[in-house]
C-alpha cells in the first residue's frame, strides 16, 4: 500500500518560502531580459522547467539565441553549466566520461581513474542534439530519467539539480537523426523559438553592436532551487482541474472513447502517462509564478501544446494534408473547453 507524504510547515514558514519564490522568479526575469530581448513565453516555459525539474527541448532557427538563453539561465541561477556540441562522430563516452589508466610515478602502480564527462553538471546544453546518431543520443536517456550514469558497470550520481536543455534546428534536416520517441517523452517541453518583431530586433542590434557587454548576475543557488522544486509539488490542485488535464491527454489517443475526429483521422500515437504528470507539475509551477496558491484550468490549457506537441505521432494523412501537431492540439482544446466553475 502506498502513502502520500506532504511536508507539514508552519503557515509563516510556508508564506516566507512562497514570498522568496516569487522574488527569485521576478529577479530571474529581470536578469535574463538584460541579455535576451523578447521571447517572454519561451523564458516562462524554461523557468517552469527549472522549477519543476524537467528537461526542455528548444527548437528554433539559427541565430534565435537558443544557446545564449540557456547559458544566461545557468548564470542567473548560479549553477554549473556545460555544453556539448553534438556531431555525427560524437561517442557516448564523450558525454558520460570514461575510465583511464593512471600510473603512480613513484610506485609504478597502475589504477583505473574515472574522468567525468560534461554530463556532470547542473545545466547541460545539448546543442543540435539531432546531429548525432541514436547510439550517442541514448547516452543521455539514463541521465535524464535517473539523474545518474553507468560507465563500465559503475553507477555515478549526477549533481542536483540536473537539467538537460537540448536544441535542434528545424531546417537542414540532411544528415540529422530524429530523436527516438522514448527520448522525446522525457522532455517536459518542446519550446518553439520564432523570429522577433521589428522593434525587438532593433533592440538586439543596439544591445550587441556596441562596446557594452550585457551580463546577468547570479541571484540564487542550487540548494534554493531544489527547495523551490519541493514547494511546487506542494501546490494544491483541485480534482476537477486534475481530471481536465487527464481528459486532455487521453483525448490524443485514438483508442480512447473521448478522442475527437481530428485525432482519429491524423494521429497514430498519443500522449503517455508522463504527459499527464508533466502537465499537472507544469501547471503547479505556473500557478505559483502567477501569484496564485492553487492550479486553475487556465494553467493546464496554456501549457497543453508545448508539453504535448512532441508526444503525439501523426500519420501519413496529416503529412499529406500539411497538418502539424499544434493544429491537432488546438482543435482538441476547442472541442474540449474547460468546465465551468
Amino acid at each position: 500500500m502506498s502513502t502520500t507524504v506532504t511536508p507539514q510547515l508552519a503557515p509563516d514558514a510556508l508564506r516566507a518560502r512562497i514570498t522568496r519564490f516569487r522574488e527569485v522568479d521576478s529577479e530571474i526575469v529581470r536578469q535574463v531580459q538584460r541579455v535576451i530581448v523578447g521571447q517572454e513565453e519561451v523564458i516562462e516555459q524554461v523557468r517552469i522547467g527549472l522549477f519543476v525539474g524537467g528537461h526542455c527541448l528548444i527548437t528554433g532557427l539559427p541565430g534565435t539565441a537558443k544557446t545564449l538563453l540557456v547559458r544566461t539561465m545557468a548564470e542567473v541561477l548560479g549553477l554549473l553549466f556545460k555544453r556539448i556540441q553534438f556531431t555525427p562522430d560524437l561517442m557516448p563516452t564523450d558525454i558520460t566520461g570514461t575510465d583511464i589508466i593512471e600510473e603512480d610515478p613513484t610506485t609504478r602502480h597502475r589504477t583505473w581513474t574515472f574522468v567525468q564527462g560534461p554530463v556532470f553538471a547542473n545545466v547541460l546544453l545539448a546543442d543540435e542534439i539531432n546531429r548525432t546518431p541514436p547510439k550517442t543520443q541514448s547516452a543521455l536517456l539514463e541521465a535524464m530519467q535517473e539523474r545518474a550514469c553507468t560507465v563500465r558497470g559503475h553507477h555515478y550520481k549526477l549533481p542536483a539539480p540536473f537539467f538537460v536543455l537540448a536544441t535542434q534546428n528545424p531546417i537542414e534536416l540532411e544528415g540529422t537523426y530524429p530523436l527516438p520517441e522514448a527520448q522525446l517523452d522525457r522532455f517536459l517541453f518542446n519550446i518553439m523559438l520564432d523570429y522577433l518583431s521589428a522593434d525587438e530586433e532593433l533592440k538586439v542590434v543596439d544591445l550587441t553592436t556596441t562596446t557594452h557587454v550585457a551580463k546577468a548576475d547570479p541571484i540564487t543557488s542550487a540548494e534554493e532551487l531544489l527547495d523551490f522544486q519541493q514547494l511546487v509539488r506542494m501546490t494544491p490542485i483541485a480534482e476537477t482541474v486534475a481530471k481536465h488535464a487527464i481528459e486532455l491527454v487521453r483525448a490524443t489517443r485514438i483508442k480512447d472513447p473521448s478522442a475527437p475526429d481530428v485525432v482519429k483521422k491524423y494521429v497514430n500515437y498519443g500522449g503517455s502517462v508522463r504527459a499527464a504528470q508533466f502537465l499537472v507539475l507544469g501547471a503547479k509551477a505556473r500557478a505559483l509564478m502567477k501569484g496564485r496558491f492553487h492550479v486553475s484550468f487556465e494553467d493546464v490549457r496554456e501549457l497543453y501544446i508545448p508539453i504535448l506537441r512532441h508526444r503525439i505521432l501523426l500519420n501519413f494523412h496529416a503529412e499529406s494534408d500539411r497538418v502539424t501537431p499544434d493544429d491537432v492540439l488546438r482543435q482538441i482544446l476547442q472541442q474540449k473547453p474547460a468546465p465551468r466553475d
